[in-house]
């Protein structure tokens, strides 16, 4: 099982210089994957949990793909409906290459509806312009002579009945977000009933869950994955990794922008569990 860092590329203390640190941090600890989410507008809905300066992933990642040599590259998730899908199909196809296969291409619908009209881009469509899109994606990437990267991998993101479905359906990874224990439980049994009214398999698991370590137990009912000491945290991933999790995606940031500016607590929770990991 992979395990991988969502690094904050958002935010008053984000710059080059911590994004660097960032990247080095984490191969360096020999994490598996580097991540990072995805906005085009700051719009008020935005800002108020991403707020700017916003480093656009396609650019950063390509960036970052410069200063790493091992670990693997992604998004957490790129909004599909925001970019034109040839577009979309020919950076990932270009950055999968120029990095050595090294990009995972998470994908969701997005939720910020201030941005969906900035960008011009209907909200309500979201869900079947994510899946249009998709599929103009694969049939892009199957031109090897003109994309030359083959098909990039695909995460589908999100925690609804729909992402369940969309995962079946492209037979592409499931990639639910922050979630607790007992409503991950619940959402395999219905992640298994859809891939049985499709009569398709069942999709690869890829969480991402929170990276929030205490030193006394959190018992309170709605504990988030992840969260927790070091051995609730430790519970939690095995638990993943029985249920058939291929990657486990850990999340630092805890809320507060002004985090960004203190980025070596969240290196140091790194640290410690990837001390534990090995």
């Amino acid at each position: 099982m992979r395990i991988g860092v969502n690094v904050p590329n958002f935010g008053p203390g984000t710059n080059p210089d911590n994004l660097a640190r960032w990247a080095e941090t984490a191969e360096d600890l020999g994490f598996d994957l580097l991540m990072m989410s995805d906005h085009v507008a700051i719009t008020p809905d935005v800002a108020a949990q991403y707020p700017a300066p916003f480093y656009e992933p396609f650019t950063t990642l390509a960036w970052m793909a410069g200063i790493t040599s091992r670990i693997k590259l992604g998004t957490t998730v790129l909004i599909t409906p925001y970019r034109h899908p040839l577009l979309v199909a020919r950076m990932a196809a270009n950055l999968h290459e120029l990095s050595g296969g090294r990009l995972v291409l998470g994908m969701g619908v997005g939720w910020a509806r201030e941005e969906f009209e900035a960008l011009g881009v209907p909200f309500e469509r979201r869900g079947a312009l994510t899946d249009d899109h998709l599929r103009t994606l694969r049939a892009a990437w199957e031109n090897d002579a003109d994309y030359r990267s083959g098909q990039v991998p695909i995460w589908i993101g999100g925690n609804s009945d729909a992402a369940m479905r969309r995962a079946v359906r492209f037979g592409a990874p499931w990639h639910p977000l922050r979630f607790t224990m007992p409503w991950f439980r619940d959402a395999l049994v219905r992640l298994g009933e859809v891939s049985a009214q499709l009569g398709l398999p069942v999709p690869g698991l890829a969480p991402r869950i929170r990276l929030r370590l205490t030193d006394e137990p959190v018992e309170h009912a709605d504990r988030r994955a992840g969260e927790g000491t070091v051995e609730q945290f430790l519970d939690d991933v095995e638990e993943l990794r029985l249920a058939g999790a291929e990657s486990v995606l850990l999340d630092p940031y805890h809320g507060d922008p002004n985090e960004t500016l203190r980025p070596e607590a969240a290196w140091q929770a790194l640290t410690t569990v990837a001390d534990h990991l090995t």
